[in-house]
């Protein structure tokens, strides 16, 4: 690369190669989800109706998100996208985990159930608070020791 490309040749890039020669054609590709919307077979069943491997269906249906019946609209055929808000912040999703802390030198698994019972009784919580934001998929947590009115506002806020 060096003497064909110089100092460009030594610069990081995409391993992706730059053709594909071997790659099932448009045509053939739009022909597999059309029958897949119509008909809603599987990759088996289109197979042998389109003189293809079951296994080249099934890739081609991955790559346009047809590959599972469960995502498409039955009567029409249509994909569904559930949840998908047009702005950041539009739809946000909140929650909390309770999560029980674990001492040091390990729990009861480490310890026994009643080895330093007296003095670890009073081990707690710890609450996880998690916030994802539906158009973008950004996922923000923080660890709280409690789950209060305050807490939960202020973490929304942040």
């Amino acid at each position: 690369r060096w003497r064909a490309e110089g100092e460009q040749g030594l610069h990081d890039r995409s391993s992706r190669p730059m053709t594909t020669p071997h790659r099932t054609a448009a045509a053939v590709e739009a022909r597999v989800c059309r029958l897949r919307q119509d008909r809603k077979l599987g990759p088996a069943r289109l197979g042998p109706i389109l003189g293809l491997p079951a296994s080249t269906v099934h890739r081609v249906l991955a790559r346009h998100g047809l590959n599972r019946l469960a995502f498409m609209d039955r009567p029409t055929g249509q994909v569904i996208r559930r949840y998908e808000r047009a702005r950041p912040g539009e739809l946000v999703h909140v929650d909390v985990k309770k999560l029980g802390r674990i001492p040091d030198g390990g729990g009861h698994k480490t310890l026994g159930r009643q080895a330093g019972r007296a003095t670890r009784s009073g081990m707690g919580f710890d609450y996880i608070h998690s916030a994802v934001d539906d158009h973008s998929r950004l996922a923000y947590s923080e660890i709280h020791p409690d789950e209060k009115v305050a807490t939960c506002a202020g973490f929304l806020t942040r």
